[in-house]
């Protein structure tokens, strides 16, 4: 994964090979096997993004993600103009690798218009300078987990609020499990709303699916699993600052026939509630191989 701030940054440089057509580089020093899923998220963003006429934001995304990506060649991203309105643009996106459709998008965008206003609250939660540093979390974990941390996702900022995990087998597994983490890009962003949505984008995709493992006492890089995200949707509701504190309110209220699904609303640290979040994912139950 990136690591540098404006190492991610320079994965959202798309290159424009044709009119609607983009190519996407990956990091240089990542050692996932698998393309992370929200990059190709993030870079598909950007690229149709590109063909939106000024004034208008991303409000909402809905992805699959068809095939684990190679991180070894580029991925191809076209863009679809599915529809330009009075109010609302439409756009589709394909990311291809090795002639196959790895990746789909469709992302809805909207012009500025007043109306009606309200939101949840945001949970009461310690404040991000009494919350864990996800490297010292891992740290009492496994050291080699953490220096992987410190490797792949230097890019993110992340801080460890908790969780309602219990060992009480006669609850934990039906009560929603919750976690929740404060995050943000790790270092300064341009005054860019296509840009903190890309990059918001991108970090919504690395714990949500964990959280559906809480009420079965596994943690997302076991091996006792197979886990991979399915589907990913991200409504914006209100402008966003991804190099500022953000809280990821996570909660899964499912889990079943191998697949967890989860929800989470995102807060600024002023209490705003900026975006929503929703991911379904693959949680496949194996053997570790001896």
């Amino acid at each position: 994964m990136p690591e540098s701030i404006s190492e991610l940054v320079g994965l959202l440089d798309l290159e424009r090979l044709d009119e609607d057509l983009f190519r996407g580089s990956h990091p240089s020093s990542s050692e996932m096997t698998r393309v992370f899923g929200g990059q190709v998220a993030a870079q598909a963003l950007m690229a149709a993004c590109s063909s939106i006429p000024a004034g208008r934001n991303v409000h909402s995304l809905h992805a699959y993600f068809l095939l684990g990506g190679d991180p070894s060649v580029p991925i191809i991203y076209d863009v679809d103009r599915i529809r330009d309105g009075g109010s609302f643009s439409t756009r589709r996106v394909s990311a291809r690798q090795h002639g196959e459709v790895i990746f789909y998008m469709t992302a809805s965008f909207h012009k500025q218009e007043s109306g009606y206003d309200h939101q949840d609250e945001m949970p009461v939660v310690p404040p991000v300078e009494k919350s864990i540093p996800m490297i010292d979390l891992l740290k009492t974990l496994n050291e080699d987990v953490a220096e992987h941390w410190k490797r792949e996702w230097a890019a993110i900022d992340l801080r460890y609020v908790g969780d309602n995990r219990s060992d009480d087998d006669t609850t934990r597994k039906t009560v929603p499990a919750v976690q929740r983490m404060w995050f943000r890009a790790n270092g300064d962003l341009p005054d860019d709303p296509v840009l903190n949505a890309c990059v918001l984008t991108y970090i919504s995709d690395l714990s949500l699916l964990g959280t559906s493992l809480l009420p079965h006492g596994v943690l997302i890089g076991s091996p006792r699993i197979q886990p991979a995200s399915l589907d990913h949707a991200v409504w914006f509701h209100r402008p966003v600052r991804a190099d500022e504190w953000l809280l990821y309110d996570q909660t899964s209220p499912s889990a079943t026939g191998a697949r967890g699904f989860a929800t989470a609303n995102i807060y600024a640290q002023g209490g705003e509630l900026v975006a929503s979040v929703a991911q379904e994912g693959l949680i496949r139950p194996i053997e570790p191989r001896r």
